[in-house]
């Protein structure tokens, strides 16, 4: 009973760490509260056109200085290693403009959030998901509503049984795309590449 309600309290506080930012969104616009997500969490951003990333420090702190940024959109994101999960991702929904998200390591991050990513289908460029514990070869399918992804790493997935016909199809659904997969045995796609 005492794991259970363990366990309990941290799918909890889990959730309310991905709550929906409405108030903020409310006060300071969609720019301004995804950038509070993102560093509450404790990743970085890069507005367009600047250089500077804002990024929590190793404690979770973090300047306030993107206040001073309010209409400026939101471009880069660097998830990695954080607790994002699909709730989470409505936070970022606004972000019209982003073209890098990386995710890297990131424990929550399964087929369900990686189906949400169409609404970035038109901006997304880039996107790292490597060492993703929880995303599977049917979340993999998902990524075909990103037209305009350049870069794809899909490295060390580790609940990706036949990992080279998974990077065929991805190479077929993603024409244009380099695809990032290292930490697997590509035998079946070495035997496919020496029979064409």
């Amino acid at each position: 009973m005492l794991l259970n309600w363990r366990a309990k309290v941290g799918r909890d506080r889990l959730q309310r760490k991905n709550l929906y930012y409405g108030y903020t969104r409310k006060f300071y616009g969609p720019e301004i509260a995804s950038a509070y997500y993102i560093l509450s969490l404790g990743g970085g951003f890069r507005f367009v056109g600047q250089s500077e990333w804002f990024r929590a420090n190793s404690r979770g702190k973090f300047s306030w200085e993107f206040l001073n940024y309010k209409d400026s959109l939101v471009e880069e994101v660097d998830m990695s290693h954080t607790v994002i999960n699909y709730t989470g991702l409505s936070n970022l929904e606004r972000q019209q403009h982003l073209r890098t998200l990386k995710l890297q390591g990131c424990p929550e991050v399964d087929d369900w959030f990686l189906a949400g990513l169409h609404m970035f289908q038109d901006s997304l460029e880039e996107l790292d998901i490597s060492h993703c514990t929880q995303i599977t070869a049917g979340g993999l399918a998902a990524l075909r509503n990103l037209r305009g992804l350049k870069r794809l790493n899909v490295s060390y997935l580790p609940k990706i049984s036949s990992p080279g016909l998974v990077i065929i199809l991805l190479e077929e659904m993603l024409p244009h795309c380099q695809i990032t997969a290292e930490g697997y045995d590509l035998s079946l796609r070495q035997a496919v590449e020496e029979t064409s």
